[in-house]
């Protein structure tokens, strides 16, 4: 498809004429040489004696070609372009933060596998968040770990395979033996200021209580209601236990309500799955979607086939003159 970009370049097609109506000729007196025998030479030549100017007359062809070459130039001044398929982009509409606690307790071995076998806490909590984060195409995500400190692992990033190999690269206790709940959700906080979306989501697991932390995950979750952020919270290791090793559901619970978001707690391998799939179904997708159309400019061609027709008259113009003369 072949488009325009200044269309309004044509409204200059017409001005030629109003030149020729309204401006007057160009006229110019040149010498000449009076002789006494000029009538007999005009009566040998057969001409009839005039006075006035000498108009050169165009030749059909020279004034169509001057047309031509006048509506080439004016077609590549309207910015001729060839228009392509559109293309079709689309945009996150909602960043998410993934905030992983690895203290000291997630190297426990008391989270059941599909098959039945006992597995590490923070292995099984990696194995289905790989299934998740694959499933998300199009998001951004932004990886948080937290210990005795909170740590960005990884920052918003849409390749989404990268983040699965942040993920492969955090051991337990990499951040400290301890549980540092308000941290890392400050660190949270933190991290959504650079995001220009309106739609902000984080999933934060723990299994532990907070112990380390230099602000309440109670003042946390305030701070992240008023900043727009929604928090879901999933529970995993024993509520029973005592100490840093016992988790602390009714903290993860009061996270999760003060800022719009839900509570879970897993056990095992397919509580897990079903947790982050129900996140899933509860927070489906978000994009914006744009789209744009390739230009190729074609303003070169009228451009060249102009200067062809300039020299290529302009040639024939003096090789007419030369027989002429030669005549």
């Amino acid at each position: 498809m072949i488009s325009f970009a200044f269309p309004w370049a044509f409204l200059l097609l017409p001005l030629p004429l109003l030149v020729y109506w309204l401006a007057p000729p160009h006229r110019e007196k040149t010498s000449s040489i009076r002789i006494p025998f000029f009538r007999h030479v005009a009566r040998a030549a057969r001409a009839e004696p005039k006075s006035g100017s000498v108009i050169s007359q165009r030749s059909i062809l020279q004034t169509l070609v001057v047309i031509l070459i006048w509506l080439l130039q004016v077609t590549a001044l309207a910015r001729p372009e060839k228009l392509a398929d559109p293309i079709i982009v689309e945009k996150s509409a909602r960043d998410v933060v993934l905030a992983l606690d690895i203290s000291g307790s997630m190297d426990q071995r008391d989270i059941q596998s599909t098959d039945g076998t006992p597995k590490q806490r923070l292995a099984a909590v990696k194995d289905v968040l790989r299934t998740f984060i694959a499933e998300r195409q199009g998001d951004r995500m932004a990886l948080i770990i937290f210990g005795t400190r909170a740590f960005v692992q990884a920052p918003f990033t849409e390749d989404l395979n990268s983040l699965n190999g942040f993920l492969d690269q955090t051991k337990v206790g990499m951040a400290g033996p301890n549980t540092a709940l308000g941290d890392a959700i400050g660190l949270g906080i933190r991290t959504f200021e650079s995001s220009e979306v309106d739609q902000r989501l984080m999933i934060l697991l723990s299994d532990g209580a907070d112990t380390s932390s230099r602000m309440t995950p109670t003042n946390a979750a305030a701070i992240a209601a008023d900043k727009g952020v929604v928090i879901y919270t999933i529970g995993v290791g024993d509520p029973d236990a005592s100490g840093e090793d016992r988790v602390d559901l009714e903290a993860l619970k009061a996270i999760a309500e003060r800022t719009g978001g839900q509570y879970f707690f897993a056990n095992d391998e397919a509580a897990l799955t079903e947790t982050y799939q129900r996140i899933d179904e509860q927070n489906p997708r978000i994009v914006e979607t744009q789209s744009y159309r390739p230009r190729e400019s074609l303003t070169h061609y009228p451009l060249l086939i102009a200067l062809v027709l300039i020299l290529g008259s302009s040639l024939g113009f003096h090789f007419a003159q030369h027989r002429r003369r030669s005549a």
